[in-house]
């Protein structure tokens, strides 16, 4: 009897043990921004002001798919390739590309002339934008829409962008 129980109960642990879901390890996945923003007035360099002011000579350029030409219209990334391009710094025209140029930012320490990327996913790049500034106001982009062209806006305040960022690049490494 003692044997007929043990061959019914070991066979019981053992479907629980394979049952029970294996101990989680710490995963190193990008912390959850917080809610409000945490950024502080960034201090740019020179360089980097005279870039985004040249980016904010095309406010008002219509947006064209695949453009590079404030003559016939640019994309997102097209518009960030032209205007680093002018100051001598390379990147590709196309945003996935250019997410993967320069080096990693953190959002909270982005700076004027920095690139931020947006999309669902760091595989997904569906967008991309020059900082022009970060203050206590959050992150404000100079950008080309589909919908407005080059415009400037405060992308950390807006309903539609806000939710698409992922992170930024620094393609200008001047300080």
């Amino acid at each position: 009897m003692n044997t007929a129980r043990l061959l019914l109960v070991i066979p019981t642990i053992l479907f629980a043990i394979a049952c029970t879901p294996p101990k989680s390890s710490p995963k190193s996945s990008p912390k959850p921004r917080p809610k409000s923003a945490p950024y502080t007035e960034a201090v740019a360099t020179p360089f980097r002001t005279k870039v985004v002011e040249y980016g904010k000579k095309f406010v008002g350029t219509t947006y064209k798919y695949a453009g590079q030409s404030p003559k016939t219209g640019f994309d997102c990334s097209g518009f960030t390739s032209y205007v680093l391009k002018e100051f001598g710094v390379m990147a590709s025209p196309a945003s996935n590309i250019q997410a993967t140029e320069g080096r990693y930012v953190a959002l909270e320490k982005v700076m004027p002339g920095d690139l931020i990327f947006f999309g669902e996913s760091k595989n997904k790049i569906s967008h991309v934008a020059l900082v022009v500034k970060r203050g206590s106001g959050g992150i404000i982009c100079v950008h080309s829409t589909t919908s407005r062209g080059v415009i400037v806006e405060n992308v950390t305040q807006s309903a539609y962008w806000k939710p698409k960022i992922l992170f930024a690049r620094d393609v200008i490494s001047d300080d």
